[in-house]
Formats: C-alpha cells, sequence, structure tokens
C-alpha cells in the first residue's frame, strides 16, 4: 500500500528542492530559479473594488446619479463620457451634470466608507 501512495507521489517536485549549488556551494531551489509574477494580489483586489463600486453604483444611487457615474467614468465596458458629451446626451447643462457627479461621488465614497 505504501509503494503504490508514493508511486502517485513520484511526479511531484518541491519548490524547495535542490536542483544544485552555486559556486559558493549554496543550494539552489527550484523556487529561485522560477520567476513568478506577482500582482496576482493586486489584481483581485482591484476587481473585488470592481465589483464593490459597481454595487455600490446600483444601490446607493437613485437613477440619474447611476447613469451619470456609469457614463463618465466607463462603467459596463463603456468609453467614458466628458461631462459636455453627457449633458449633449441628456439634454441637460454641463454644469447640472457636474453637480449631479459630486453628489453621487460623495455618496458612494459615504457607501464605501460603511462597507
Amino acid at each position: 500500500m505504501y509503494f503504490r501512495s508514493q508511486r502517485k507521489l513520484q511526479g511531484e517536485v518541491s519548490l524547495s528542492d535542490s536542483l544544485d549549488f552555486d559556486g559558493d556551494e549554496n543550494s539552489l531551489s527550484l523556487m529561485d530559479v522560477i520567476r513568478v509574477d506577482d500582482n496576482m494580489l493586486e489584481e483581485l483586489d482591484t476587481r473585488d473594488a470592481c465589483i464593490k463600486v459597481r454595487k455600490c453604483v446600483e444601490e446607493c444611487l437613485d437613477k440619474r446619479e447611476a447613469m451619470i457615474i456609469q457614463l463618465r467614468y466607463g462603467l459596463g465596458n463603456q468609453q467614458p463620457l466628458t461631462q459636455r458629451e453627457i449633458a449633449a446626451k441628456c439634454g441637460i447643462s454641463r454644469s447640472y451634470v457636474s453637480r449631479i457627479e459630486k453628489k453621487a461621488l460623495a455618496k458612494l465614497e459615504q457607501a464605501m466608507e460603511a462597507h
């Protein structure tokens, strides 16, 4: 039974296994020679933050505020628009778009801090 279980593990290699020795007789392990992209945690944090922002936009803002934020910052795989472009699209003034955006961002900031 022992030999069967060992045969299953035969192809496995540990990252700390010694491969060779360098010129100073220090052990060289597999971990030392494999390149590791260390941005995985950053990508996960960014993804989680994006999910949190989208959830707050849906739950905390009224329809007009949510639409302005989505258009302004390109949420939902859209191209971000300027305040002038949003104003023309919605038939309102640019300054009104700016006021709605500021109010919505303040609401989002409070919601994000609460979560």
